[in-house]
């Protein structure tokens, strides 16, 4: 019976962050359309640094911090609508507060057979609810294991970045996969390193990306919304 259980989980958990799965995240490049554009990324290298850094010392962090509590605090109203408040108002930017936010929104949307749409319309958010946080509530609602969840959501996040460099740079997409192998140690560290963090943890030190997701709001050529 565990092992159906687990294995339920797990099929739920790589059903809503397949990238088949409509949250629109590819319209979303988190601020990579402006570091193309001024060089900071410009190849496999620095697009592997740059991401490194994003998810040790940027949004990569703070968010698996907020999906652990939502995950902890699914069964509590009360404590999600403090965290997704708390969410919302962490974003360093306009656009970054809109790339977490309408992905969260159209998660849940596309979650309604699970119960998403539930949570969004019980937490009451017009302008929908941050990523980390439905993904984390929805997974903790589902008995979805949290470690997993965790991990799971990093490895979408640089995925979806990785995609958008692929088309920007350009670059190969075997050049994307190496990548993507190359920063599995990273998501696996951070997974790890947040499991006894709390909110008072949030916060990073990756300000270059901080700077190109606001610069992208006024950047003369644009392919993606941040």
């Amino acid at each position: 019976m565990t092992t159906r259980i687990a294995e339920a989980g797990l099929l739920r958990l790589l059903a809503w962050l397949s990238p088949a799965f409509p949250t629109g995240g590819y319209t979303y490049s988190h601020g990579l359309e402006w570091a193309v554009e001024t060089g900071d990324v410009r190849d496999e290298a620095t697009l592997r640094a740059w991401l490194r850094d994003v998810l040790t010392l940027g949004a990569g962090w703070s968010d698996a911090i907020l999906l652990r509590a939502a995950w902890r605090g699914a069964a509590e109203p009360e404590t999600l609508s403090e965290l997704a408040e708390l969410a919302a108002a962490v974003a360093p930017c306009r656009e970054r507060r809109l790339e977490t936010l309408a992905q969260g929104d159209a998660f849940l949307r596309a979650a309604a057979p699970w119960g998403g749409e539930a949570i969004l319309i019980r937490l009451a958010r017009p302008d929908g609810v941050a990523y980390p946080v439905a993904v984390g509530a929805l997974a903790g609602a589902h008995g979805v294991e949290e470690d997993a969840a965790c991990a799971g959501f990093l490895q979408a996040f640089a995925a979806n970045v990785i995609s958008a460099a692929v088309r920007l740079i350009p670059l190969g997409q075997n050049a994307g996969l190496r990548v993507l192998a190359a920063l599995q140690p990273v998501v696996s560290d951070v997974a790890a390193e947040t499991r006894r963090a709390g909110l008072d943890d949030l916060g990073g030190a990756c300000f270059r990306s901080d700077i190109a997701a606001m610069r992208h709001e006024t950047q003369y050529t644009r392919l993606f919304r941040t």
